[in-house]
Formats: structure tokens, sequence, C-alpha cells
């Protein structure tokens, strides 16, 4: 193998080793004198190729630090041990010129993945401050316009550390490359150090008691059902989940406070407030529609999961038009368990389902008795 290595590029002077191979981007490689050979890289595996065979001092330019989203693990899945001469990465070239912290930052990559943009923005409307990554197919524009209905303040920055360093709207006079931060309208930046990097955090529990959320006369989805619920739904960071007929929005809440992308929908407004103090109690970002279903889902989103806890056929049907990986759907009556679990099937998602009724410890004159909660049952299907 040969000798690499690997220099970042921050926009300032780049000055490399002796070198009988260079290999870059067209813009890294401009900044370079030398006579050695060039390979101008566009897709990654034949220049790869071509480093392994090379024979001599091997140059690789690539932007800030080249081992955060970068080329150091391409070169490293294909067996070459580089040396590494990092810059500032554009994240925190970002972060500095915005004067704000980024110890609790979620930073995702939306370039060259199916789906990135889907997946990058799902982040932005979970997290409070995200720094993406964009791509092809990933520009500030379609991210912004991704994020409509969310309170974000899109900002991007543009070929940082060069003269044509620029920070702009989404709409603005923005170049490649860039990073888009992402920002919550009431993120300051200024609030209380953590322990741990990165603005992702694993929930403390999960299936929370009743009296963890506000809600109207015991009107919520109990934590047992919940509990059987959550596997089913699979919320994580890149994924949005639809809680329909949401409540006091207990199932929604416990979605977000695992990183998904939330909207709960109910026709009661009243219903929408619960679940913004519920969520703002457990600090996640809910977005609540007012609405009925199905009318209300026309304009949100595509769903990667719905729990559907309210509403009739109608509602199951308009769900599964929209393709979810995932669905959840709850009943209290066991007459319309049978045609949902047809509903299912019929679109082509394997189904399940199960009656939960817990009995619940309870003291009574000094000794104790199991009291029962009403049962429901949920019908389940993936694809």
């Amino acid at each position: 193998m040969p000798d690499v290595t690997v220099y970042g590029h921050d926009g300032g002077p780049l000055r490399i080793g002796a070198a009988s191979l260079l290999v870059g981007g067209e813009r890294h490689l401009a900044g370079v004198e030398s006579g050695a050979e060039r390979v101008v890289m566009g897709p990654v595996a034949p220049a790869i190729d071509r480093i392994r065979v090379h024979d001599g001092p091997v140059a690789v330019l690539a932007s800030g630090d080249p081992g955060y989203f970068g080329i150091v693990r391409a070169l490293r899945r294909a067996g070459i041990d580089p040396v590494v001469r990092p810059a500032v990465s554009s994240v925190a070239q970002a972060f500095a010129r915005l004067g704000l912290p980024w110890d609790d930052t979620v930073v995702v990559s939306a370039h060259g993945r199916d789906g990135g943009l889907r997946r990058a923005a799902n982040v932005c409307r979970a997290y409070p401050k995200v720094a993406v990554l964009t791509g092809p197919g990933a520009e500030p524009p379609a991210l912004a316009a991704a994020l409509h209905g969310w309170p974000r303040r899109v900002v991007v920055a543009s070929r940082l550390g060069t003269a044509e360093e620029r920070i702009t709207g989404p709409d603005g006079d923005w170049a490649e490359p860039n990073v888009v931060v992402v920002l919550a309208d009431d993120d300051s930046g200024g609030g209380p150090a953590g322990w741990l990097a990165g603005g992702i955090r694993p929930p403390d529990g999960w299936a929370l008691p009743e009296d963890s959320f506000d809600h109207r006369a015991s009107m919520i989805t109990k934590a047992e059902v919940r509990a059987v619920a959550l596997p089913h739904l699979a919320p994580a960071p890149g994924a949005l989940v639809w809680d329909v007929g949401a409540g006091s929005g207990s199932v929604a809440v416990e979605c977000g406070r695992f990183g998904a992308a939330v909207v709960a929908v109910d026709r009661d407004p009243a219903a929408a407030e619960l679940v913004r103090a519920n969520a703002a109690r457990h600090g996640v970002d809910v977005r609540t529609v007012a609405g009925a279903a199905p009318a209300a889902l026309a304009e949100l989103p595509d769903p990667d999961a719905v729990f559907v806890g309210g509403g009739g056929p109608d509602v199951l049907a308009a769900v599964l038009d929209r393709r979810p990986s995932r669905v959840v759907a709850a009943f209290a009556a066991i007459e319309p368990v049978g045609p949902a679990a047809a509903a299912l099937a019929t679109a082509g998602y394997a189904t399940g389902g199960a009656q939960v009724q817990a009995n619940r410890l309870a003291e009574i004159a000094g000794r104790h008795r199991l009291a029962a909660t009403n049962p429901v049952t949920l019908v389940w299907g993936s694809r």
C-alpha cells in the first residue's frame, strides 16, 4: 500500500508534503502547485482504486476535517491506513460565524444517501439545533421547504474560509459547498452546558405513568398500551410519526422522546393545547394540527409510522394511502378490529395484534387487590 496523507482544507493556505499523486476535488487541486499526477475525485471508488495501485506517496485533499463525514472512512474501508492532517470542520466554522456554541448540535449528512433529505428534515423537525451537510437533491431551498409548518430559522453558510464566503438564508445568494444550520425560533444558544455532545439524548424511561401527562377525564392511552405500541412504531431520529386522534398526546410525546419528528392531529382544539403542554413538559417538539382526519392529513409530509388512536375506517384508509412503513391502530371496541386487520393485509402489510388489559396493584384497607383497566386492542402492520 502507498503512503497516503489526507489534508483538510478550510480555505486557508494549503501546504502539503512531497507527493507523486494528488487526489481531490477540482477546487482543492487548483490551489496546489505541484508537478505530481492529479486525479480529480468525483465518484470515490475510482479514486481509491487509483490510490491503491500507486507506487509512491499520495496526498488526498478534502474539505475541513476529513475524518468527519469525510474521505477517511472510505480509505480505511479500502484497507488504506492514512495519516490525517485535519483543518477546521465546516460545521465548526458555521457556528463560529454565528457566534453560537455547537456541542449540543445534531449533525446530519444528506450527501449521497437515498432519502437523505427526508431523514435530515425529520431530524430538523425534532431537534432545536441541527447542522446539515447538504448534497445533490438536498440543497438549502429543498430543506427549507420541507420544514414548512415547523418554526425554524434556516441559515446557509457557503464556501467558508474563502474569499467567496457568505452567510445567507435558503433563498439568498448561497453557493456550493455549504452547511445549513437549522435553529428553533426560541434557541438562543445560551442554555446550560451538558456533559454529552451531539444533541441526541436517549429517553430516561418510556411507557410513562399517566400522571406524567395532563389529560381530561382519564382520556389518555394507558402506559401498558403505549409499552406495546412503541416498539411497533419504532420511533427514532430521522423518522416522522403521526399521532392521529392524539387526545393528550401521550403517544406523540413518547415518540418525540425517542428522537422522532412528530405530528399530533386531533379534531378538538383543546386537545391541541394539551399536546403542546405535555410536549413542553417533557422537552420535546411536537407539531399540533387541530382538524378532523382524514382531511387534516392531506397537507402533512409523508410519515414513516402512524398511531391511529381515533377515527373510523376512512381515517385508516387515508393513512394506508400514504404508505408508511409501520402502522398501529388502537380500538376500545372489538368490532373494528377484524376490518382493520383486513385493510392492513390488503394494503400489503404484515399484520399482527394483541389485546392489552392490565390489572394494576392497588391498596385497599391495608391489603392489596388487582384493579382492572379497560382492555384495548392493538392492530399493527409493517412493510
